[in-house]
């Protein structure tokens, strides 16, 4: 969800990567119905496993629970976002979850790409 929120509201701006240290064999479909109702279509994503290759070329690393299983390179940003795991929850769950990162992607857009 949001690698999703990033690319709807960044667009060019930021080249968005998405992988998991342990992801699922398919994307939430209760996640795909609550980005579809805010016109975002993530049916195309497929869940990824991080490689140390996509942190290293990454300006930017947002974390969700990752660990000591996310690899740390000096000098990159990090931050480990805590938000309740939308796996298994209903779609009521999940809309909030959803909201929720949306404020965190807008945040995040503002500092790394300030107006004027």
């Amino acid at each position: 969800m949001a690698a999703g929120w990033l690319t709807q509201l960044a667009g060019d701006r930021v080249e968005v990567r998405s992988a998991g240290s342990e992801p699922a064999d398919q994307v939430n479909p209760v996640a795909v119905e609550a980005m579809r109702e805010v016109g975002i279509d993530i049916t195309g994503q497929k869940p990824k496993i991080l490689t140390i290759d996509a942190v290293e070329a990454s300006d930017v690393v947002i974390t969700m629970g990752c660990g000591d299983a996310c690899p740390v390179f000096p000098g990159k940003r990090y931050e480990d976002w805590k938000l309740d795991d939308p796996a298994g929850q209903g779609i009521e769950a999940v809309r909030v979850i959803r909201d929720e990162i949306r404020t965190r992607i807008e945040k995040l857009i503002h500092e790394l790409l300030p107006v004027g």
